[in-house]
């Protein structure tokens, strides 16, 4: 098991989309922040030993993150033949493609069970609005009951606070899909320039980690 730093630098060291489809809003989590997200994860007890999926994995980060750091079985699900493809070389590249399976399958088609969901999925800005809805909704079908959901969600953009009204939103919408929302945490998600209607080399925004226990 690695410390959140050497996880952090190892997880910066795995290859991004070359070539992002700003539809499927393909933007890569941050290392520091898949290493914190996988981190928190792991002192919970909910990574080392278990069977772990990542919904929207892109190229993986949160599954390569979660397979150095103990777990059992890791599957990541994307729709996309080659971010799955890119997945599977970083499994390759870390040392975890033993244990790491990547399916290439819409998430309204994927059926399996799991001990824990680390996911970061669209945001629904560029793609259908409310498009987390449809992978939470997903994660708390997948996971046994007990097990626990670590999913990203849209907060505000660079000095705004994430929206109470969105967080209330969706924590009844966990608990009317079979979950507890156990915390949200607010973390910065750095988005570097990818697209032609980006106007600045970075920008900055609050995404909410929502941490929700299967009951």
């Amino acid at each position: 098991m690695l410390a959140k730093k050497q996880l952090e630098i190892a997880l910066s060291k795995l290859r991004v989309p070359e070539k992002p489809d700003v539809k499927l809003e393909q933007y890569a989590i941050p290392s520091d922040l898949a290493a914190e997200v996988v981190n928190m994860a792991t002192v919970a007890g909910d990574i080392e030993g278990k069977v772990v999926f990542d919904m929207g994995c892109g190229s993986g980060r949160l599954a390569i993150g979660a397979a150095l750091m103990g777990a059992d079985r890791v599957v990541g699900v994307d729709v996309d033949d080659a971010s799955i493809a890119l997945a599977k070389e970083n499994a390759n590249s870390a040392g975890v493609s033993d244990v790491t399976d990547f399916v290439q399958a819409d998430i309204g088609e994927f059926s399996d069970n799991c001990d824990t969901v680390l996911q970061n999925p669209p945001f629904g800005m560029r793609s259908t609005k409310g498009a987390d809805r449809a992978f939470l909704l997903k994660a708390l079908q997948c996971v046994r009951r007990g097990g626990r959901v670590y999913s990203l969600h849209r907060g505000g953009y660079e000095g705004e606070h994430g929206n109470e009204r969105t967080r209330e939103f969706l924590t009844n919408f966990v608990e009317q899909n079979g979950g507890k929302v156990l915390g949200v945490q607010e973390f910065k998600f750095d988005v570097p320039y990818m697209f032609k209607f980006h106007r600045k080399p970075k920008v900055s925004y609050n995404v909410d980690l929502f941490v929700v226990e299967r009951v």
